[in-house]
């Protein structure tokens, strides 16, 4: 088992920046991955099984839902400090990132923002500390790109609904404890639902032989006239625009995790750079590496700015989707192209389990295209700058 020996670049001081508060609770995250991720992700991404264990470690060091205020349960932190926590997060593991992601915005903020303080005060405490798990329902089996076209329906039925459909690629789905589900009712507009495990119809196989993310949890969800307390309906919101407001916050912190797995990518390739000796000097002394390292180090640190600013923007509660878009696309793209260049430093040695760039490129081609595909978040860019709509 190799130490993790990850230093943080921090090329333009941003440190200067962060808060005490900020600072603290990045390195407690940085600490906990140190110690209970990095020595074991290697192998449970190598057998395709998600470490069940971290999930109390997840929970102590704030990552479920640390936006959601301290009664209910979660830690009351500011938006710059679930960035860093994500960062950190998935400096370990895009696919360890995803189940904190999947917990804090897309189970947790809506029960927060759209639920009656009675859902509110029932799910939340539980789920940030880890005694529940949830899951999000939204894409399906025909419907990715485009959600409002969902099939997934629920019908009025005394003092149940009546839910039938199906949700694919569901993060954490095999073990959630809920799920929150968006669904259309009779009229067809789109309502969330908080459907429990054990309600008779529901059910979550998992999905198997991935590629990518093979140490997170995927599934689908089966909805087979399932019956769903009308308490459990999300009241407070519904349309396209709920589920899309959770997936704002989720892809702000898709735009810091992405980070942390290309400052481990650029960290492995300049410490193995320095080390590798070849026609008598260490690569890192040829201008082949010195181009790659420095390209890298660039694009960190503008992808760095890029979420510190969308981070004070969120703060001020000014941050736009478009916005959020654009940092989405361009970190995760980024870190790709650092996991890219950083495996050809390492030769063939980037390729094995010794080293961690092989697993994080191949995560990042699934972050890439969740949450939102690459492409479609240039046309959401493209929407907002010109006013046209291209993707219809």
């Amino acid at each position: 088992m190799k130490p993790d020996l990850f230093t943080a670049p921090d090329y333009y001081q941003i440190d200067d920046l962060l808060s005490e508060e900020h600072k603290l609770v990045r390195n407690a995250a940085r600490d906990w991955v140190k110690k209970d991720v990095s020595p074991i992700i290697e192998e449970y991404a190598q057998q395709a099984k998600f470490p069940k264990q971290i999930i109390g470690g997840l929970a102590e060091i704030g990552a479920f839902g640390p936006y959601i205020p301290q009664e209910y349960g979660g830690a009351g932190l500011d938006q710059i400090s679930y960035g860093l926590i994500m960062q950190e997060i998935e400096r370990g593991d895009s696919g360890v990132r995803s189940t904190a992601s999947v917990q804090s915005s897309l189970v947790m903020y809506p029960i927060w923002k759209y639920g009656t303080e009675e859902q509110r005060k029932k799910f939340l405490p539980k789920l940030a500390s880890g005694e529940f798990v949830g899951c999000f329902g939204l894409t399906e089996p025909n419907h990715g790109s485009n959600p409002g076209g969902m099939e997934t329906k629920f019908k009025e039925e005394g003092d149940y609904y009546i839910l039938n459909g199906a949700k694919l690629w569901i993060s954490n789905a095999p073990f959630a404890d809920i799920a929150i589900v968006w669904a259309k009712n009779e009229e067809g507009r789109i309502h969330g639902l908080i459907v429990e495990r054990g309600m008779e119809g529901f059910s979550t196989p998992e999905t198997h032989n991935k590629w990518s993310l093979r140490a997170s949890a995927t599934g689908e969800l089966i909805f087979n006239n399932v019956k769903i307390p009308k308490e459990n309906l999300l009241p407070n919101k519904s349309g396209l625009g709920a589920p899309l407001g959770c997936l704002d916050s989720a892809r702000y912190g898709i735009a810091w995790g992405a980070i942390g797995a290309a400052m481990d990518c650029y960290d492995t390739a300049l410490r193995y750079a320095k080390e590798r000796i070849q026609f008598g000097k260490p690569i890192a002394a040829y201008q082949l590496q010195q181009k790659k390292l420095a390209e890298m180090i660039t694009e960190i640190t503008k992808a760095q700015l890029l979420a510190f600013r969308l981070g004070q923007l969120k703060n001020e509660g000014k941050a736009t989707t478009a916005q959020i878009s654009m940092a989405k696309r361009n970190n995760v793209d980024m870190a790709l192209n650092i996991a890219r260049e950083a495996r050809q430093v390492l030769g063939a040695m980037g390729i094995t389990g010794e080293y961690s760039i092989m697993r994080h490129m191949m995560n990042l081609e699934s972050v890439i295209t969740y949450e939102g595909t690459h492409d479609i978040h240039l046309l959401i860019t493209g929407l907002d700058i010109t006013g046209e709509q291209a993707f219809k």
